[in-house]
């Protein structure tokens, strides 16, 4: 009988190189894209594809300024998948700005850890 842990390790994650993207915009909305693909291991050339297809699909908006782009994202922009079509993108960044916000706080006898 073969278990979970006897099978090769494998890549996957449960979220797209879109949704990474569109969380590092939301954490950083002048972040180059060079900066964008080295934080989540891709390359810039993709990253520029995800972006012009956010850009195309209405999550985002670009304003140029001067030598750089900075992004605007629609929030209330659905998800695309039927499923979660009815499901703002606003839940997924809140998310992981409340993940971030908890990440940063200062350890101590206040902060709750969890066991799971």
């Amino acid at each position: 009988m073969t278990t979970y842990d006897d099978r090769p390790s494998s890549s996957w994650t449960f979220l797209t190189h879109h949704a990474r993207v569109l969380l590092e915009i939301a954490r950083d909305p002048e972040a180059r894209l060079r900066d964008i693909a080295a934080s989540i291991g891709i390359t810039e050339r993709a990253v520029q594809g995800i972006v012009s297809d956010l850009h195309e699909a209405g999550y985002l908006t670009r304003e140029r300024v001067g030598r750089r782009n900075r992004y605007s994202l629609n929030l209330d922009q659905s998800f695309r998948y039927p499923t979660e079509a009815n499901l703002p993108v606003r839940m997924l960044i809140d998310l992981f700005t409340q993940h971030d916000l908890w990440r940063a706080r200062p350890a101590g006898p206040s902060r709750e850890t969890s066991s799971h």
